[in-house]
């Protein structure tokens, strides 16, 4: 009970620690555990999701097992430095946000400084890793990503506009480029109709995010567009952009020559997310709010969406 009502309510010390930007005695496996999710390892795998299997389109079957290794390494490196980079910046807003607050400039398990010099290193080592393993073009596309993210996204749009994810959402379509200039050296339709995919994906996955957790971005006075605008407006909004999404994945059959199995799963796939956008755009109608709505329900199907669609992208070439 001594523990429970200790870490409800801090001591002053610990308050004092947290407005200097202190770091609490920590041990050791705590302060790596702390550097690790600075990294915001779940958003690397999504990442990971969509840059293996364009390696394995690009290919037209299996890649070089180094290439892969080299990519998927510098590729997590980069995508560690660009996090914690942002965990840098919004540090006062992950402090203010439920969601957010036990990260660990939130919770002073790290200093800004360390944090700073943490993501900077990373980014540094992730460019010359990829230059010397893989090539000047992956190398560079992956590094154009980390500074758009960093510096456009985090520091230019989150704050500012409503427009913040869809633009900033470019950033998460790089991987796609990576992979196929890791295997190629150079670029083609087929990996920018992919980067289309995941650029039309990522606002309504997002926007659903933000439906559900609307109280937490407008008391960090984030602009997400559920917070600057109707839920009807927001539900219209995802179903415009899922239609786009299952329709620019379709263009990579008669693009990239693709057998049947991608375009019958893209279909399967896509119709899913389809009738779930509309049915979200249906309970908004009716007037339901709240629990109720479910918004969730969308953002989980389109990760699971993302997940097999890139999947689909890796066994066709396999099976064709």
């Amino acid at each position: 009970m001594t523990a429970l009502a200790d870490r409800q309510h801090p001591t002053a010390e610990g308050e004092s620690n947290r407005a200097r930007g202190a770091r609490p005695p920590v041990g050791a496996l705590s302060t790596f555990r702390a550097y690790v999710a600075l990294t915001k390892p779940r958003i690397i795998e999504l990442l990971l999701i969509t840059t293996l299997p364009v390696m394995f389109l690009a290919a037209q079957g299996l890649p070089p097992l180094w290439t892969v290794v080299a990519t998927l390494f510098g590729g997590t490196l980069s995508a560690g430095s660009a996090n914690a980079l942002n965990c840098y910046i919004d540090r006062d807003i992950d402090a203010r946000m439920r969601r957010t607050r036990k990260r660990p400039l939130a919770t002073a398990s790290v200093t800004p400084r360390d944090a700073l010099i943490f993501g900077i290193v990373l980014g540094v080592v992730s460019t010359v890793w990829l230059v010397i393993t893989v090539n000047v073009l992956a190398a560079g596309l992956t590094l154009a990503a980390n500074l758009f993210y960093v510096f456009v996204y985090s520091m230019l749009l989150k704050r500012r506009t409503a427009q913040n994810i869809v633009w900033g959402g470019i950033a998460g379509c790089m991987p796609v480029l990576v992979g196929w200039a890791a295997v190629t050296g150079r670029l083609a339709w087929a990996p920018l109709v992919l980067f289309g995919v995941v650029f039309f994906w990522t606002p309504p996955h997002s926007w659903t995010l933000a439906m559900r957790f609307r109280d937490d971005y407008a008391a960090a006075e984030v602009p997400m567009l559920p917070v600057v605008a109707g839920e009807r407006k927001v539900a219209i909004e995802i179903v415009l952009y899922t239609w786009a999404m299952v329709g620019c994945s379709l263009l990579l059959w008669p693009v990239a020559g693709t057998g049947l199995f991608y375009p019958l799963a893209a279909a399967v796939l896509g119709g899913c997310c389809l009738v779930e956008a509309h049915r979200l755009f249906g309970r908004v109608r009716a007037g339901i709010t709240g629990p109720a709505l479910k918004p969730m329900r969308f953002f989980h199907l389109s990760n699971t969406y993302l997940a097999l669609l890139f999947a689909a992208v890796a066994l066709d070439p396999l099976l064709h």
